[in-house]
């Protein structure tokens, strides 16, 4: 069971009696949505077995006709993936290995729960992800793949092309996460210095029937995005993995091994990365079990259960993490004072992405973020909160998945002496929101479908 760990010390925060019910129902709605996104719960209802056939959405599989099943894969969810397909398939599984993060809680007896490290890659990542192209490699025509693919499996699952250093991995990785650059541009780059990546799995493991269970951490669900597509074409190039690094202005300072292996790539001297008409993806199925949106639909489905008017604003959100707080915030606004685009009692939920373009020296992630400029935006207001969080639990490098706010956290923030413009701007809403106590903790959740954002007006 999900749950938020200081729930009661958040809403006792809430300070006035419109701002502690609102509270109660934005925490609320937000454990609704990462329970729904429970990858044991998404694969006993996604993934059935009847006799001896495997159904999954429009799939279905025929254990009989497969002489061995391997069971592969990567990701912050991968672990609980593992545990499910294993109860459900039992000794029926040949062999099997997934990468995790370190200290994860599941337990399998037979598929091997490899643990690595997220979000900068690591020697025990790279290791793992050799020890799953091996097993790729042994399949043949008549055996079976269940490949469990979820957010955070690029990390984990880290083999660097060529002669590219893990820590020259760990280099670019660092530089583009600090940049602001999307999950989408700094994978592209990942992809084309990767020999898993981008389809490579696939092509390893090219004469057995591979089956994706996805469990989507990217807006619009886009495969060759998730855990940058190990086991899908991938429709980017070498370019433009080169146009990325200029555009944030890496070119010139990534490591020289990597600026070598992409431009070789750019003029045809090494393969690009498999694409769709690929011969290796003709036996791949592909089938996504969660994603945002089921999460999003989820909160709004307890609000709604609760009497307010409820909408879900969309599942697919980007942008700036403080220009998304401001924007939440008026809205929440907008709807106290006009009814507009919903009548108060209401819940609005914002499910999707941000990024943070890191300028200052704190410590912080893009939830707790969004929230800080929230904050700013609601000061002086009654009955109004914005919570945010990251639905693995972990918002950026911190122990806190997001944080809440409402109209009071500003002059709570300065009856203990703090600026919140200054915390802005140092990029610091970690330490902002650990001295109000309202970063939300949740601990790892095991599961990763992107980030959650509710609005209350009461």
């Amino acid at each position: 069971m999900i749950a938020i760990m200081n729930k009661d010390r958040l809403v006792k925060n809430g300070e006035t009696p419109l701002n502690k019910e609102a509270r109660i129902l934005a925490l609320s709605s937000i454990e609704s949505a990462v329970r729904a996104v429970d990858p044991k719960r998404i694969i006993e209802s996604r993934f059935l077995l009847k006799d001896s056939t495997i159904h999954t959405n429009e799939y279905s599989f025929d254990l009989r006709q497969f002489k061995r099943i391997y069971v592969i894969g990567g990701g912050k969810a991968s672990g609980s993936m593992a545990e499910a397909v294993e109860q459900l398939l039992g000794r029926r599984i040949t062999d099997g290995l997934v990468v995790v993060p370190y200290a994860s809680k599941n337990r399998t007896d037979i598929i091997k729960l490899h643990e690595a490290s997220h979000p900068i890659p690591d020697e025990a990542g790279v290791n793992g992800a050799r020890r799953i192209m091996e097993m790729a490699a042994q399949a043949r025509q008549d055996d079976l793949i269940i490949c469990l693919i979820s957010g955070g499996g690029s990390s984990l699952m880290s083999l660097p092309r060529q002669e590219i250093s893990i820590a020259e991995k760990k280099e670019i990785t660092q530089a583009l996460l600090r940049c602001g650059a999307t999950i989408s541009e700094i994978n592209t780059v990942r992809k084309h210095v990767s020999d898993i990546k981008g389809g490579w799995l696939a092509r390893r493991a090219h004469q057995a029937t591979i089956v994706n269970l996805v469990l989507s951490d990217v807006v619009g669900d886009r495969l060759e995005s998730i855990a940058s597509g190990p086991t899908v074409p991938d429709p980017t190039t070498f370019s433009d993995a080169i146009k990325v690094l200029r555009k944030y202005g890496l070119w010139d300072s990534v490591p020289k091994s990597i600026r070598k292996i992409l431009s070789d790539g750019e003029k045809s001297l090494i393969p690009e990365t498999p694409k769709e008409n690929d011969e290796a993806f003709k036996k791949v199925h592909n089938v996504i079990i969660g994603n945002n949106r089921t999460a999003a639909l989820a909160a709004c489905e307890h609000l709604n259960s609760a009497g307010l008017n409820t909408i879900l604003l969309t599942s697919t959100l980007e942008g700036e993490a403080r220009c998304v707080g401001t924007m939440l915030a008026s809205i929440g606004c907008e709807v106290s004072s006009s009814g507009n685009p919903v009548r108060k009692p209401a819940g609005i939920v914002a499910g999707g992405e941000t990024t943070v373009t890191v300028t200052g020296k704190g410590s912080g992630g893009r939830n707790q973020e969004l929230a800080l400029a929230a904050a700013l935006r609601l000061g002086g207001t009654d009955g109004i909160v914005v919570a945010s969080v990251s639905t693995d639990g972990i918002d950026g490098p911190t122990d806190a998945a997001g944080a809440i706010v409402d109209g009071r956290t500003l002059t709570r923030a300065k009856k203990v002496g703090l600026t919140p413009e200054e915390y802005l701007t140092e990029n610091d809403s970690y330490n902002f929101f650990l001295k109000l106590d309202d970063l939300i903790l949740t601990g790892p959740t095991g599961t990763n479908v992107n980030d959650i954002s509710t609005i209350v007006v009461r």
